[in-house]
């Protein structure tokens, strides 16, 4: 299959400008002011006049088919990755989760099987890893040969995802020596525990409690620890949905004084509040139930100020959907609702909106660059992804999509125009946003075009390059 888009504004991380881009195969062949003499060697030719064309999202958190309890997320790697090239992603990194006391290796199999064959778009996998025993320390080095270069650890959760201090410098010294990330959940879940224990106690069961059991300060003591623990080991930290900003100022110190500490926010924190918690009806406040939770507005500021001046690299979704019944299983107890929200389709959409029309990624070309930027190639970057993934060159794969600046949409989970994800709601119900794709290709196939699935499946697993190396 060859491509040829003609006319669009290419905007990467880098540039800003008009050009025709030319697909041939899963690559791109060309850039140029004028190819419009290909036009009779391609077997599509799509008009991209006023739209942006720009390299497909990279998402960076997202769990798939993640088991929790005796129920999963609602959207396995099929919807999920449906949803997520309407929203004009075409990569995804998910979450391998091994089983306290159990192999690594055995928990990649496992989640292959949930992936392979069943993905639109293309994919990686980072590794959680609930224990470390030092017998265990071999198998960090083959997960790298499998492509798996980051792996995730947890402050929070105790009993189930949480290590210890010492667990955690283990992890950060074996990731170091192999050229791995360190992605880390940072909230203080033993004092967490013990909070929530008080207001149940009390018979403070709501799910408004879910967010006032787990202070701000907690997560930026969390940063402070961790920060402070990969600086010792030498290792590449990278904080996931930084929500607050007691945990921004300590990624920021953290940097300042040589640590190599990076860190993402998600559209939830950048558009919904703490007042959501207070909604009288259950079914409407337990939606909201994620942790870390949503913060009162004026963190808001903060992580979008940070977004702009590149404090903050990445926005990924963190998308965990759980149905309103599986939500309800907490009616009665709120540390038994399960945490999560969907997000994969609307993050490029949610982003420009807030970003470039109302500013708040800067104005005009600069604002543009910062939101595929954070959408995109810093995600490729920090991941192992980039150049074939993250900017549209020649030679990296063909993920384009073709966004309409000027469209209004109201994301409604009524609405099969706007809502492709396995689940019930929508974290974003009624809010009318401007700026919607067009068309998403991956790697040279049109998966979405005029609202409509074109291609499904053929996604492929991915294996990442180690910190700082490129791949070709």
């Amino acid at each position: 299959m060859s491509i040829l888009i003609r006319n669009g504004r290419v905007i990467t991380a880098a540039d800003d400008f008009f050009a025709d881009v030319w697909i041939e195969g899963e690559r791109i062949a060309a850039l140029g002011a004028d190819l419009g003499h290909l036009a009779a060697e391609a077997d599509r030719v799509l008009d991209a006049t006023g739209k942006l064309v720009i390299p497909g999202g990279v998402d960076a958190h997202t769990h798939l088919d993640m088991p929790w309890r005796d129920i999963a997320t609602a959207d396995d790697f099929e919807s999920g990755t449906i949803a997520a090239a309407f929203g004009g992603t075409t990569t995804i990194i998910d979450f391998a989760t091994q089983e306290r006391g159990g192999s690594t290796l055995a928990a990649l199999d496992a989640w292959h099987a949930r992936a392979d064959g069943r993905a639109t778009v293309d994919y990686g996998f980072h590794m959680v890893l609930a224990d470390l025993p030092p017998e265990r320390l071999p198998e960090i080095p083959r997960l790298v040969e499998e492509g798996v270069t980051s792996f995730k650890m947890f402050m929070a959760y105790p009993g189930v995802l949480y290590a210890d201090d010492a667990t955690h410098y283990r992890a950060y010294r074996a990731a170091a020596e192999v050229g791995a990330r360190i992605s880390l959940h940072a909230e203080n879940g033993i004092v967490i525990d013990e909070i929530a224990r008080e207001a149940l106690a009390a018979g403070r069961t709501g799910p408004e409690w879910h967010g006032r059991t787990r202070p701000a300060r907690l997560a930026g003591e969390a940063v402070h620890r961790a920060a402070s623990i990969a600086e010792v080991a030498g290792a590449s930290l990278y904080i996931v949905h930084l929500d607050c900003e007691e945990a921004l100022v300590e990624v920021k110190r953290a940097r300042e004084r040589g640590v190599d500490i990076h860190a993402e926010t998600c559209p939830q924190y950048l558009f919904l509040d703490e007042s959501l918690y207070d909604l009288p009806d259950f079914a409407d406040a337990s939606r909201y139930v994620m942790s870390p939770p949503l913060r009162d507005r004026r963190h808001q500021d903060a992580l979008w100020r940070a977004l702009a001046a590149g404090e903050l690299q990445v926005v990924a979704t963190d998308h965990a959907p759980f149905t309103l019944a599986q939500k309800a299983r907490g009616r009665d107890r709120f540390t038994d609702i399960p945490n999560g929200a969907p997000g994969i389709e609307h993050r490029l959409s949610l982003v420009f909106h807030g970003g470039v029309v109302q500013g708040r990624l800067g104005r005009g070309s600069e604002a543009l660059r910062r939101w595929v930027a954070v959408c995109s190639t810093e995600p490729a970057r920090l991941f192992g992804l980039y150049p074939r993934k993250g900017t549209l060159a020649v030679g990296s794969d063909a993920d384009v999509v073709i966004f309409d600046p000027d469209r209004e949409t109201t994301i409604s989970a009524a609405d099969p125009d706007t809502h492709h994800m396995r689940v019930d709601y929508d974290a974003y119900e009624g809010m009318t946003i401007r700026g919607w794709p067009e068309v998403t290709i991956s790697r040279g196939r049109v998966l979405v075009e005029g609202g409509r699935l074109r291609t499904s499946g053929g996604g492929r697993y991915l294996r990442r390059a180690r910190v700082g190396e490129l791949l070709r």
